[in-house]
């Protein structure tokens, strides 16, 4: 386990660029459809925003998965480098504690959410998806800016 360690938090930041870019590919599914489409074409589309969303759920798993993995396997806890003063520094922080706080909440609202859709309970599961889908959206991007301050502009050498 300890030789997967160190490759972990690439792996986990690429898992949430992938979430990322789901994401937003089912949003564009459902919201950019042709507007006098027929009905099979809009069943297409429904068809494909519900896979795509359901990968990126998985994905998402598949993430969390191997973020406590990491977690759990390290006691290291990653900060900033000294290069990283002032406005920064406290951008990261803001960032980094409403990342944290938003991502408790996005396990249940995606399991709610596609629940909902799944039951074809379409006005229930809309009103949620509007919240849910920008939650999620915001966790996914900013799990990735983490990262790249930590990993790639203000390392600790």
């Amino acid at each position: 386990m300890e030789s997967i360690v160190p490759v972990m938090p690439h792996v986990n930041a690429s898992l949430n660029a992938l979430a990322t870019c789901l994401l937003v590919v089912g949003y564009m599914l459902i919201k950019c459809r042709p507007p006098k489409a027929d009905k099979r074409t809009l069943r297409v589309h429904e068809q494909a925003h519900k896979l795509v969303m359901l990968c990126c759920f998985g994905v998402s798993v598949i993430f969390l998965a191997c973020y406590l993995t990491y977690h759990f396997n390290t006691e290291i806890v990653r900060r900033l480098g000294e290069q990283a003063v002032g406005a920064v520094r406290y951008g990261y922080y803001v960032i980094l504690v409403s990342h944290i706080v938003l991502a408790a909440g996005v396990p249940f609202l995606a399991v709610a959410t596609i629940y909902l859709g799944l039951r074809d309970r379409r006005a229930a599961h809309r009103r949620l998806a509007r919240w849910t889908f920008p939650i999620w959206l915001y966790v996914s991007v900013t799990g990735v800016v983490v990262y790249v301050m930590l990993y790639w502009l203000y390392p600790i050498p």
